[in-house]
């Protein structure tokens, strides 16, 4: 209930900073009772890495940063609409495609600057829990979050429900000291918490890669063809949020990005454990192909036995089908046709001649 009460009135004061603006042509004017504080998680101001009592709107946060040499304002938004993250894009400068960028869902891992605020997008991800691994099943669930850096604010924003910053913000809160260096230390928090999440979904697949390979070559209750294909296409999208980060983070250590020189250390190990998953995401990655090639070879070397079998009961049956298609034929000089034991001996010749072959294909392995 206090939750609720504390984001209808951070709504509000929303609604009064968006008054204050003239009107953005794209930016749809809502109902004065629509609650506008949905997509608002959190809102801190911090000053020499301690955070300031309440929880303030983010323009008079933002207002009282500026005016601290020591403070900014962390704002936290999930998956906002165009017009909420407009009236926050408009505060601190940026533009129209700004505000386009951090929308987007589906943005590789990037850094940019935009004038004096640096854009930084990574993909979140979390593994799914399933019972069994089937050919539809979800392994990896992703999505993306968007931080806007500058001097005095960051701006996250999240989409998914993977990567949850919660635990972020308490845990760097708890690090005055790391807290005290500015903006910067919240976008180094938020990508340590993402590689961290990468270990683990790495720690998981691996699982599940172990236990498709222990079933590969199993004749009864093997693993399908479809099941290592899925776990192949899920594991191709964790990829795409792990190698791309590589790049933007060794940007990030560049002087063209205006990271503290003590927080470059910080970038530089994080980085190293980033590394860390990569490596483990490619030797996943070839093993599934080993996997899937030699499952494919199986299953073609188990049809050709199948082939074989068939063939073999077919030669079996060919040699009665001869013998009583002959018999059939109703000539009238045909040998033993008109002798007492004819039948009796034709049906020992057919039982014999299928014996005979019968042991034949079992001793060259066709049966």
């Amino acid at each position: 209930m206090e939750q609720a009460k504390v984001g209808r009135r951070v709504g509000r004061l929303l609604g009064r900073v968006l008054q204050q603006f003239q009107p953005h042509e794209r930016l749809p004017q809502l109902p004065p009772d629509q609650d506008r504080d949905d997509a608002v998680v959190d809102c801190a101001l911090y000053v020499r890495g301690v955070r300031q009592p309440g929880r303030p709107a983010f323009e008079d946060a933002y207002g009282a940063a500026r005016r601290r040499r020591n403070g900014f304002v962390w704002l936290g938004l999930f998956e906002p609409t165009w017009a909420q993250l407009a009236v926050v894009a408009d505060l601190v400068g940026l533009d129209e495609a700004a505000v386009d960028q951090t929308l987007a869902r589906d943005r590789r891992p990037a850094v940019e600057r935009r004038g004096d605020v640096t854009v930084l997008t990574l993909r979140t991800a979390r593994y799914v829990d399933h019972a069994e691994l089937t050919a539809t099943s979800e392994v990896v669930d992703t999505g993306a979050v968007t931080l806007l850096i500058g001097r005095h604010f960051v701006v996250s924003v999240r989409h998914g429900g993977a990567g949850a910053l919660a635990d972020v913000r308490g845990g760097l809160q708890e690090r005055p000291t790391l807290l005290g260096q500015g903006p910067w230390s919240v976008g180094y928090a938020v990508i340590e918490r993402m590689v961290e999440l990468y270990h683990d979904v790495a720690t998981q697949v691996e699982q599940d890669v172990e236990r498709l390979e222990e079933t590969a070559f199993l004749r009864v209750g093997g693993c399908d063809v479809q099941q290592i294909y899925q776990l192949k296409r899920e594991l191709v999208e964790f990829k795409r949020a792990v190698l791309p980060l590589q790049q933007p983070l060794r940007r990030v250590t560049e002087p063209a990005i205006d990271v503290p020189p003590a927080l470059r250390q910080y970038f530089l190990d994080v980085h190293a454990r980033l590394n860390q998953v990569v490596e483990r995401v490619g030797s996943c990655d070839e093993l599934l192909d080993s996997i899937l090639q030699a499952r494919l070879a199986q299953v073609g070397l188990d049809q050709n036995n199948d082939m074989r079998k068939i063939a073999a009961w077919a030669a079996i049956a060919a040699l009665q089908t001869a013998i009583a298609g002959i018999y059939g034929m109703n000539f009238t000089n045909i040998p033993g046709l008109n002798w007492s034991y004819g039948f009796a001996v034709v049906l020992l010749v057919m039982a014999a001649g299928a014996v005979a072959l019968h042991r034949l294909f079992r001793r060259s392995g066709w049966l």
